[in-house]
C-alpha cells in the first residue's frame, strides 16, 4: 500500500510563493514591456518606410500582419520544445531570437525583406506567453497564479502607454549613416538581447534549483504542485481535434466574437500613428505621446467596466455594450476631420479594450474544465488572426482607394454583429441541462494570458 504524501504547511507555502513572486515578477513585467514594444513599433515608422524604401500602404499592412502568421505557425512547436529544454533556457532563447529579429528590421531594404523579417519576428516570439504560463505552473500553487498573472499582465498596460513616447523619441536619433527608424529598431531590439542574458542568470527552471528558497520552502512548493498535477491527471480527457471543437456551435461563436474584438484592436494598433500624423505638423515624439492617450483612457475604462460587471451581473450585456461603444467610435471616426477622428478612436478604445477583458468569463463558464485550456488556446489563435486581417485589409484599402474609411466601416459593422451574436453565447452548457463547469484555476490563468495576447 502506497503512503500518501502529507500536504505542505500553508504558512511555509505562502512564504515560498511570496518569495517566488518577488524574484520573478518584476523581470517578467519588464520582459512583457520589451516584447510588446518590439511587436508594435512598426506602427511608428510607416511613413519613414514609405519615404526611404518605397514600402506603400498595402505592403506595410501585409508585413505588419505577417507577424501573426509566423507566431501562429510556430507557437505549438515552441511550446513542445519549452517543455523539453526547460523554461529558463527556452525563454532566454525566445528573447534572444526575437531581439535579433527586431534589430534586423533596421536593415530592411524593400518589400520582400520587410515581409520575411516580420514573419521571422513572429516565429521568434512564438511561445513567450505559454512559456510564462508554464513557468508559473511549475513554481506557484494554483491559488496564487491568478493574482500573479494579473500583475504580469500589467506589463501590457504599461507598454501600450510608453511604446509611443519611447519609439517617438528614438526616431530623432541619427548618425553613422543610419536613419532614426533604423536606430529605433536597433536600440529596442538590443534591449531584448541584453535582457536575455539577465534572464539566463536570474531564472531557474525548477524550484529545487532555487538557492534563494529554504529547503523547507522548496519542498512545500514541489509537494503542492505535484498534488495539483495528480488531481489534473485523475480527470484527464483526450484533447479533441480542432475540427471537433469547431463543430460545437458555441465554440465557433466564441471564436467569431473574439476574432471581431481582436480585429478592431489590431486595426487601431497598427494604423493609429498614421491617423494621428494627419492631425497637423506633428513630430515623431508628439505622435508617440498622442498615441498613448487612447490606451490610457482604455485601461481606466477596462477596470471600470470590470467593476460594474462584477456588481451588476449579466456578462453578455456588458460585452455587447462595449462592442457597441467600439462600433460607434469607429463609425464616428469617418465623419469628421483628423482631430475628431482621433477623439472618436479614443472613444472606440474604451469599448474594444473593455470587450477583450469582459469576453473571457463567458467561454470559461461554458467549458468543461478538462478541455478548457485547449479551447481557450483555439479561441485565442483564431482571434489573433485579426492581427493579420486588419492591417492587411487596411493597407490594401488605402493603397487602392486612398482612404481607410472602408476598413473603419467594416470594423464598426463587425463589432455590431458581434454585439448581437454575444447574446447567443451561453454561460453554461444548456442542451442537456448541465450545471456550469467551473474551470480549474490554471485554466483561468490561461484565459487571462490569452486576453493579454491581444493587447
Amino acid at each position: 500500500m502506497k503512503t500518501q504524501q502529507s500536504s505542505p504547511d500553508v504558512t511555509v507555502l505562502a512564504r515560498a510563493a511570496a518569495k517566488v513572486k518577488r524574484h520573478v515578477l518584476p523581470l517578467f513585467v519588464v520582459m512583457f514591456i520589451v516584447n510588446y514594444i518590439d511587436r508594435v513599433n512598426i506602427g511608428f515608422v510607416r511613413s519613414h518606410l514609405e519615404t526611404d524604401l518605397g514600402i506603400g500602404a498595402a505592403a506595410y499592412g501585409l508585413g505588419a500582419g505577417l507577424f501573426f502568421v509566423g507566431y501562429a505557425l510556430f507557437e505549438v512547436p515552441s511550446n513542445m520544445l519549452l517543455q523539453r529544454y526547460g523554461a529558463r533556457a527556452w525563454l532566454t532563447r525566445i528573447m534572444f531570437t526575437w531581439g535579433a529579429a527586431a534589430m534586423a528590421m533596421a536593415f530592411v531594404r524593400g518589400e520582400t525583406s520587410f515581409y520575411v523579417l516580420r514573419f521571422i519576428l513572429g516565429a521568434a516570439e512564438a511561445g513567450f506567453f505559454p512559456g510564462i504560463i508554464y513557468y508559473f505552473t511549475q513554481w506557484l500553487p494554483a491559488s496564487e497564479r491568478g493574482k500573479t498573472m494579473a500583475v504580469f499582465l500589467s506589463g501590457s498596460a504599461i507598454a501600450s502607454v510608453i511604446s509611443g513616447p519611447v519609439s517617438g523619441a528614438l526616431l530623432h536619433i541619427s548618425g553613422m549613416g543610419l536613419h532614426g527608424w533604423q536606430w529605433m529598431f536597433l536600440i529596442e531590439g538590443a534591449a531584448s538581447v541584453v535582457l536575455c542574458g539577465f534572464v539566463w542568470f536570474w531564472l531557474q527552471s525548477h524550484p529545487r534549483q532555487a538557492k534563494w528558497l529554504s529547503e523547507e520552502e522548496r519542498e512545500a512548493l514541489v509537494t503542492a504542485i505535484a498534488e495539483e498535477q495528480r488531481a489534473r491527471e485523475a480527470t484527464h480527457v483526450a484533447r479533441p481535434s480542432m475540427f471537433k471543437l469547431l463543430a460545437d456551435r458555441q465554440i465557433a461563436l466564441f471564436c467569431f466574437i473574439y476574432f471581431s474584438i481582436a480585429l478592431t484592436i489590431y486595426g487601431a494598433t497598427f494604423w493609429l500613428p498614421s491617423m494621428i500624423k494627419k492631425m497637423g505638423s506633428l513630430g515623431d515624439f508628439e505622435v508617440g505621446l498622442l498615441n498613448s492617450v487612447p490606451w490610457i483612457i482604455s485601461i481606466v475604462a477596462m477596470y471600470g467596466f470590470a467593476a460594474m460587471a462584477g456588481k451588476w451581473k449579466f456578462q453578455q450585456a456588458w460585452v455587447a455594450l462595449t462592442l457597441v461603444i467600439a462600433a460607434f467610435g469607429m463609425f464616428m471616426s469617418t465623419t469628421g476631420g483628423p482631430v475628431f477622428a482621433f477623439v472618436a478612436i479614443c472613444f472606440a478604445a474604451i469599448g474594444f479594450k473593455a470587450a477583450s477583458a469582459l469576453f473571457w468569463p463567458i467561454p470559461q463558464s461554458y467549458l468543461d474544465a478538462r478541455i478548457a485550456a485547449a479551447v481557450i488556446a483555439l479561441i485565442n489563435s483564431i482571434g489573433n488572426l485579426g492581427g493579420f486581417v486588419a492591417p492587411t485589409a487596411f493597407g490594401f484599402l488605402e493603397q487602392s482607394t486612398g482612404s481607410i474609411e472602408g476598413g473603419l466601416y467594416g470594423l464598426a459593422a463587425t463589432s455590431l454583429v458581434a454585439a448581437v451574436a454575444i447574446f447567443f453565447a451561453r454561460m453554461a452548457p444548456g442542451a442537456k441541462g448541465n450545471s456550469p463547469a467551473k474551470p480549474e484555476p490554471e485554466t483561468a490563468v490561461a484565459s487571462t494570458a490569452s486576453t493579454a495576447a491581444s493587447h
